[in-house]
């Protein structure tokens, strides 16, 4: 039997992180602001460029071949750590790996690290804030967090899906509004699937580009022939709440 708002305001009330606040919960996302601040302080930005790709392709590529194993691991934990400390340039990695190890296996290495590193930030917010915007806001958010929760992996496969919104901020809403850690898990593994396949889709014939002295565009997403497809996966995303809705008006009649 679901529990009722009140029921779980209590339990909220009575859990031991909604009773007060520690700085310690802060601790998970100070590390990842620290990270994002020495990633630039160093100039690491620098390696995530086209021109970088260019410049190195042939080592790149032929070091990866001589340590395929070590290449796919080192890739998997670099996609994971940059997803998770929210840096630019992931959308060149993605390129980067299409060129080295091809549309299919880039496809599969970018998903389990992005995936893996969005649900490090998604675990250090909800840590760290969520208790206290829960309390800040008061009934207002537990409303839309009640709204959202009943059809999270429906919105949150329409989220990942339409490249609308910044990949860093669809990790963290669902944090503040109390999805589940395996809702969540499932929801970008499988919504970021199409999306990424495109951008290694392009890496994966970038080759051609170097050798015409262009660059690659990165405005295929926004194409018809792409987005329309992701717009379309995203509405049969939205089948499910709509038949909830239509069956809830039939029993309300």
């Amino acid at each position: 039997m679901p529990e009722t708002t009140e029921e779980r305001t209590a339990g909220e009330e009575a859990a031991p992180g909604a009773r007060g606040f520690s700085p310690v919960r802060l601790v998970p996302l100070a590390l990842i602001c620290v990270g994002f601040g020495l990633f630039f302080a160093f100039g690491l930005d620098r390696y995530l460029s086209f021109e970088m790709l260019s410049q190195h392709r042939d080592t790149i590529v032929a070091w990866c071949n001589d340590n395929a194993g070590l290449a796919a691991a080192g890739f998997v934990l670099m996609y994971c750590v940059a997803t998770a400390f929210s840096l630019p340039g992931a959308l060149w990695i993605t390129i980067a790996g299409g060129f080295v190890f091809g549309a299919p296996a880039a496809t599969l290495y970018v998903v389990i690290g992005a995936t893996l590193g969005a649900t490090a930030i998604f675990l250090a917010a909800r840590y760290a804030l969520a208790d206290v915007l829960r309390a800040k806001a008061g009934p207002a958010l537990r409303k839309m967090e009640d709204g959202f929760q009943a059809n999270a992996l429906s919105y949150l496969l329409v989220l990942r899906l339409v490249p609308l919104f910044p990949f860093w901020l669809v990790n963290l809403v669902p944090a503040f509004l109390g999805v589940p850690v395996r809702i969540f898990v499932i929801g970008t593994f499988f919504g970021i699937i199409p999306g990424t396949f495109v951008y290694a889709w392009v890496g994966s014939g970038v080759g051609t580009v170097f050798e015409a002295g262009g660059k690659p565009d990165l405005d295929i997403i926004f194409e018809p022939n792409v987005f329309g497809p992701l717009l379309g996966l995203a509405v049969l995303s939205l089948i499910p709440i709509a038949y909830k809705r239509f069956k809830g008006r039939q029993a309300a009649s």
